[in-house]
């Protein structure tokens, strides 16, 4: 079973080099690694190119990048990384295990948030747990999906925001997902820059409106 890992990127110059070090001993274990380029202006897509990786450019948008990965990738799973996440060591083990048997299509690491204190432990926490409670996968936690389910249900929508939400939702008619309790460890930043407990206030009710029917369309301006 080939994994192939996917990870959209958009000026993560800073970031790239060392999440892609990070990343070699899982393309020495036969992993296809594969960066989406959506536009970036500070030299992305070389940083990722000089380190010797398969590099996609296509438009801009993390669904469209993700989608464009896939339509490329070879592997049996496809496993999407964001620039700023970082994979247990064990990780391809772990999703072989989860999908084996057949059971499950898709699944999901739980979060760690990189820094110190209790905020930013329990605010990783209870992601976990809303996420095991709801079958609802964010980014954030690393997403694997089988490629037989990923195409039959065409991949994620095109839309700005909450296209993890969506094939989510989409992908729960084929099986609840995969709960891996190792974690991935990703950036604080967005809580960081916006403040812990009004990021906290707007995903609530960002996913709220979305879960009323509000499209994602409007809600990417209240976002940003």
């Amino acid at each position: 079973m080939q994994i192939s890992i996917i990870i959209p990127v958009l000026n993560e110059a800073v970031l790239l080099p060392e999440a892609l070090r990070r990343l070699g001993p899982f393309a020495v274990r036969g992993a296809e690694i594969i960066v989406v380029d959506g536009g970036s202006s500070d030299g992305s897509a070389q940083i990722a190119g000089q380190a010797g990786l398969r590099v996609l450019r296509t438009q801009r948008g993390r669904a469209r990048q993700m989608n464009a990965g896939a339509a490329a990738a070879h592997g049996d799973v496809y496993l999407f990384l964001h620039a700023d996440t970082t994979l247990p060591a064990d990780a391809l083990d772990r999703v072989q295990e989860a999908l084996r048997e057949g059971a499950r299509a898709w699944g999901r690491f739980d979060v760690a948030l990189e820094g110190d204190g209790v905020v930013l432990a329990l605010v990783a926490w209870l992601i976990n747990l809303r996420s095991r409670l709801t079958g609802i996968a964010t980014g954030d936690q690393a997403m694997f999906v089988t490629r037989r389910a990923f195409r039959a249900l065409g991949g994620f929508p095109d839309q700005p925001l909450m296209e993890d939400v969506e094939l989510s939702r989409r992908l729960l008619s084929r099986s609840r997902p995969a709960c891996l309790r190792e974690r991935v460890v990703t950036s604080a930043r967005r809580w960081q820059d916006r403040g812990t407990l009004r990021t906290i206030l707007l995903m609530w009710r960002l996913r709220w409106l979305y879960w009323r029917g509000r499209p994602a369309d409007e809600l990417v301006r209240e976002y940003r």
